[in-house]
């Protein structure tokens, strides 16, 4: 009997992950640049509008992710908590689209909609050891779009008196996104390790401008930011394990996640202009620049983000749990300047269902049913009123042949966010949306060893 051969490459693998990784670069280097405006008018603040960078599987279930590894016997790619990766022994490949379709209304308004689409995420993963794992990917960080008018009355000061309006235009488009590098590890028997470095990148430009539109002549104003982004971020994380049952099926997992107060790079430009429009209502070439700074470099104090999480999970059947995170926000600083924002709280709580994984007959049985509830307390504090989201989560895990050889497993992964950001209390804007995230899971054994006689 001749010793075993190992077979290392397999090319149609190799060429997926590349052709995966060149679309979802591009995607979100387009992202990045030109998303659409109005996705929310809370995204002009800070950062913009922060992506809680989870998977659609993860999301079907309220977004809970600290205190969970496998999901019905799949490997999972979850960086949420490196820590999870440790399980991982199978090459695994997740990639995603989201669409959101938005409502916004506010008092005495006519209320607007918003549709966005874009694809969301690519990961990969890949065993190293039999109790480690690399993995390796990119992730949304935040996105900014919004526009808006504010009118005012003579001249400004609200009186309603005299005609002549003033317009205050506020517009803003951009995004940052996350590309990851990170590695998990068993330390004990039940005890899990894992951190990730990642890069994170992007461009952010806002205008906010001032127009008298019924006065033929006035020199208007603009005022140009644009920050470019980049520099390095540190995610960790810790899961431990209690196993229950004969066959040790049943487990109770806790696990904690942290994100550095790392501070990255921001190039600044800062332009202020003022301009005409021509009796057409077509704007003139800027009459005269009376800001022109360029390339200024400064700082982006990132916030400590803490995320603790618990879990039950009978393999195969069902999975429970429950997440609380935190965000120190009010330490964010752009510039040096700090931005006022709060701390953040989230909770997430949800679960998965499978009724008999082992069906041969009943797909529907196979299927993973997924149901959660999400709650988080923004950064933002407008007009003295907190802006909270509240959301309702649902999903479905659909699982697909295997290869042939048993050796390759296929999921596709959909879930659902149905909430509301914001109120119309106090002047501010309600947002009701929709996002749906469309996610396919590949594990596959990359690696393997052949016996020949």
């Amino acid at each position: 009997m001749q010793p075993y051969k190992t077979i290392m490459i397999k090319y149609s693998g190799i060429f997926i992950t590349f052709l995966l990784s060149v679309i979802a670069f591009e995607a979100s280097a387009q992202s990045a640049q030109s998303i659409a405006t109005s996705s929310s008018p809370y995204s002009r603040y800070g950062l913009g509008t922060i992506d809680p960078a989870l998977l659609p599987q993860n999301l079907g279930m309220g977004g809970i992710a600290t205190a969970i590894n496998r999901i019905s016997g799949y490997n999972n790619i979850n960086p949420f908590n490196p820590a999870s990766y440790a399980l991982i022994n199978f090459t695994t490949i997740d990639a995603g689209i989201y669409a959101d379709l938005s409502t916004f209304s506010q008092t005495g308004q006519p209320s607007s909609k918003n549709n966005n689409f874009r694809l969301s995420h690519v990961a990969f993963a890949i065993p190293i050891t039999r109790h480690s794992a690399m993995s390796f990917g990119l992730l949304p960080y935040s996105e900014m779009g919004y526009n808006s008018i504010q009118t005012k009355s003579n001249f400004g000061t609200g009186s309603p008196v005299d005609t002549n309006a003033v317009n205050d235009m506020f517009t803003g488009n951009g995004g940052i996104s996350k590309a990851y590098l990170g590695y998990g590890f068993t330390v004990a028997k039940h005890l899990l390790i894992g951190a990730n470095i990642s890069y994170i990148f992007g461009n952010l430009q806002q205008f906010s401008s001032t127009e008298v539109p019924n006065l033929y002549g006035t020199l208007n104003s603009r005022i140009e930011q644009d920050n470019s982004v980049g520099g390095f971020n540190y995610d960790y994380g810790v899961q431990y394990s209690i196993d229950f049952g004969e066959a040790k099926q049943r487990h109770l997992v806790f696990g904690y996640s942290g994100s550095a107060n790392s501070k990255i790079n921001t190039t600044n430009t800062y332009i202020v202009s003022q301009y005409t429009y021509n009796n057409s209502g077509v704007e003139n070439v800027a009459v005269d620049t009376i800001v022109n700074q360029r390339g200024i470099k400064d700082k982006i104090q990132l916030p400590q983000i803490n995320h603790f999480g618990i879990s039950y999970q009978y393999d195969t059947h069902f999975i429970i749990g429950a997440d609380y995170s935190t965000g120190h926000w009010s330490a964010l600083t752009i510039a040096g300047v700090n931005q006022g924002f709060q701390d953040s709280k989230t909770i997430n709580i949800g679960g998965q269902f499978t009724p008999d994984i082992n069906s041969l007959h009943n797909y529907f049985a196979r299927t993973d049913y997924r149901l959660g509830f999400i709650y988080d307390q923004t950064y933002l504090n407008l007009n003295n009123t907190n802006i909270n989201t509240t959301a309702v989560t649902f999903g479905f895990g659909l699982p697909l042949a295997p290869s042939n050889t048993n050796t390759a497993f296929y999921k596709i992964n959909f879930s659902g966010e149905v909430g509301q950001t914001g109120t119309v209390q106090n002047g501010l804007v309600r947002q009701k949306f929709v996002s749906l995230h469309l996610g396919f899971t590949l594990n596959d054994k990359w690696f393997q060893k052949f016996k020949f006689e």
